[in-house]
């Protein structure tokens, strides 16, 4: 059972060395790296290893604008949202989620494939506007 729902980082966010975010056993890692110059990784491969990936998590990253995201549990009930703007990065891991563009949107999604269609997802009705609790305020 997954007991992290998401994980948003701010654009400001810093620390030195890798920080990653998620648990090992997520089936997709986010992490931070902040390294000095002249810093050198070992070149490397990634080895052939069996993975069951049973639920799709997925990343955004913010390119530009801002989004609000709103987030739901596996029921498909609201728990708060969060708005990002540019530079910002969220894995979206378990629950629901919906979203709603507040200034003219670009995002990169990375997620985990195939995609297995209508069968990847299951749409419900969101919340309304009055409704809108936002993380930290």
């Amino acid at each position: 059972m997954l007991h992290l729902l998401y994980e948003c980082r701010r654009h400001n966010y810093s620390k030195e060395g890798i920080s990653f975010f998620t648990p090992d056993e997520f089936s997709q890692q986010l992490a931070y790296m902040k390294h000095p110059q002249g810093k050198l990784i070992k070149p490397h491969v990634h080895n052939a290893v069996e993975r069951n990936v049973q639920f799709t998590q997925e990343t955004l990253v913010i390119k530009s604008g801002k989004l609000r995201v709103d987030f739901y549990t596996q029921e498909q009930d609201y728990l708060e949202s969060c708005v990002l703007e540019s530079g910002d990065v969220i894995l979206l891991a378990a629950g629901g989620h919906g979203f709603e563009v507040l200034e003219e949107l670009e995002m990169i999604e990375i997620k985990q494939g195939p995609y297995a269609g209508e069968m990847d997802k299951t749409r419900f009705e969101g919340i309304k506007s009055n409704q809108v609790r936002i993380k930290g305020h």
